[in-house]
C-alpha cells in the first residue's frame, strides 16, 4: 500500500468510526496499572526535561492529551482526522488540537520536548516506519523523549472490513514483533532505554508493547 492510499484509508475509516471509537475505547483513567504508569513516567521525564512543547500524534478524541495535560505537560494533539479533532476541540477546548499526517509533521526541526505515539502507529506500512521514526527524530529536540506504544504480534497483516460498532472500515494493521519496532527505532538514531511488553490478560487477544527512547543530545 502506498503511502497516499494508506493515508486515506486511515484518515475516512476513522471519520467514519469516530463517534463510536469515543464510546468504545478505555480512557487513561480505565487503562491497566502499568499502561497507566507508562504514560506517567513518560509526562514526568517529558516535564522535567523542559525541552520544549509535547506532540500526542495520533491524538483521537484527545484523553490522553488531556491527562497528559492534567500532569503539567506542555502538550498539544494531532490527529490524522478531521472529525477525530473536532471531537477533541469540542471535548478540550483549553487544549490545542490539529490535523496532521506523521508521515510529514507540521513540526520545525528540534522543535519539540516529548512524542507520544500511543496506539497510533501499526496502521503504517512497515516499509513507511522509517519515514515515521524519521520525522520523530528530525522534530524532536536533542535529549527528547520518544514513547511510542501499541499493538505487536508476530508479523499480522490484518485487514478488518468492519469496526467500532460496525462500521466500514479500510485501514490495515501491522502487528510487528517488538525487536523489530526496537531496531527501527535504532535505525532512526534514537536510544532505546526501556522496553514494556505486556501478555493478553483474561478475554484479550493481543500482546501490546511500550517503548521509552531518547533523541541523544550528540550525534
Amino acid at each position: 500500500m502506498s503511502e497516499l492510499s494508506y493515508l486515506a484509508a486511515v484518515r475516512e475509516s476513522y471519520d467514519t468510526v469516530a463517534a463510536d471509537y469515543v464510546e468504545r475505547v478505555k480512557t487513561p483513567a480505565q487503562l491497566d496499572p502499568l499502561s497507566r504508569g507508562m504514560l506517567d513516567v513518560f509526562a514526568e521525564v517529558a516535564r522535567t526535561a523542559g525541552l520544549g512543547p509535547v506532540a500526542d500524534l495520533g491524538c483521537g478524541p484527545g484523553r490522553v492529551t488531556a491527562h497528559l495535560a492534567a500532569r503539567q505537560v506542555d502538550v498539544f494533539g494531532l490527529d490524522l482526522s478531521p472529525a477525530m479533532v473536532e471531537l477533541a476541540r469540542g471535548a478540550h477546548p483549553e487544549l490545542r488540537f490539529g490535523v496532521g499526517s506523521m508521515t510529514d509533521l507540521p513540526v520545525e526541526d528540534a522543535a519539540l520536548g516529548g512524542i507520544l505515539a500511543y496506539y497510533s502507529t501499526h496502521h503504517t506500512p512497515p516499509e513507511l516506519l522509517p519515514v515515521v521514526f524519521g520525522e520523530f527524530h528530525r522534530t524532536l529536540a536533542p535529549g527528547g523523549c520518544l514513547m511510542p506504544a501499541g499493538h505487536v504480534g508476530a508479523g499480522q497483516h490484518l485487514r478488518p472490513t468492519k469496526a467500532y460498532g460496525g462500521h466500514p472500515v479500510s485501514y490495515e494493521s501491522y502487528l510487528l514483533p517488538p525487536d523489530r519496532i526496537a531496531g527501527l527505532l535504532k535505525q532512526a538514531g534514537f536510544a532505546l532505554t526501556a522496553r514494556l511488553v505486556e501478555e493478553p490478560g483474561e478475554g484479550a487477544e493481543r500482546t501490546y508493547a511500550t517503548f521509552l527512547a531518547l533523541k541523544p543530545e550528540r550525534p
